[in-house]
């Protein structure tokens, strides 16, 4: 049953779905990761995959850039094809200057300065947040593995280019880092009963602009949170 934005059958997606924003990472993911992957969607070029890692069914599809993408596709998997489980695999930038790039921040919720909510008519701001038991095997893992990461709340943006001082007000209310897609993933699985987790590798610093991951230190950082994502997988 393919909907507008994803050409698959029921039963093509696991019941946990890893979600890059890149097409190109969830081939990496499916080619490097899982075994006997199968190319399940590859509608408008965003490729999911379903295969097995460890023995456990996983799929993986992007989610292209920003909340209204993140939106559709989260929307579709969840609805459509019994998806229960959606973990974002993405990057982020940092605030606080005790986070270096690599680092691994897990979004325990988002904030955001989007109008997404607006489409629940709820008659105050809703506060996104992560499935506690994904955050919490996430957190162990980590642990257990002994990463660097932290365990927080993060902006979701519009905005990729946005101006310095914005920065400024988001880390003074305690946020780790900014990014562009968690909170539209939160809301969505809050309005439909599913569970939902960020975790992020932070690729550069907002504090200091010359704090960016090399092409070296980036294949590392993403490894280890593809990694997690597919440890804690259901």
């Amino acid at each position: 049953m393919s909907t507008v934005h994803i050409s698959a059958n029921k039963g093509d997606f696991a019941e946990t779905v890893l979600m890059p924003g890149d097409p190109h990472r969830s081939r990496f993911i499916a080619e490097n990761y899982l075994s006997d992957a199968k190319l399940v969607n590859d509608l408008r070029g965003v490729r999911g995959y379903t295969g097995f890692y460890k023995g456990k069914r996983v799929s993986v599809m992007a989610s292209g850039m920003g909340q209204p993408s993140m939106g559709i596709y989260s929307y579709e998997l969840y609805s459509f094809f019994g998806v229960e489980n959606i973990i974002r695999i993405g990057t982020c930038g940092a605030y606080p200057e005790r986070i270096k790039p690599g680092d691994i921040i897990i979004a325990l919720g988002a904030c955001s300065d989007s109008a997404f909510a607006k489409r629940y008519d709820l008659p105050g701001t809703f506060s996104a947040i992560a499935d506690f038991g994904l955050a919490k095997d996430a957190y162990e893992y980590c642990v257990s593995k002994g990463l660097r990461f932290e365990v927080g709340n993060v902006l979701s943006s519009d905005i990729f280019y946005s101006e310095v001082e914005n920065a400024g007000k988001w880390a003074k209310m305690g946020l780790l880092g900014v990014e562009m897609e968690s909170y539209a993933l939160y809301c969505t699985a809050a309005s439909l009963g599913k569970k939902a987790l960020a975790i992020c590798t932070v690729s550069d610093a907002i504090y200091d602009s010359k704090l960016i991951l090399t092409p070296e230190q980036r294949e590392t950082g993403l490894k280890t949170m593809i990694e997690t994502a597919l440890e804690i997988a259901r």
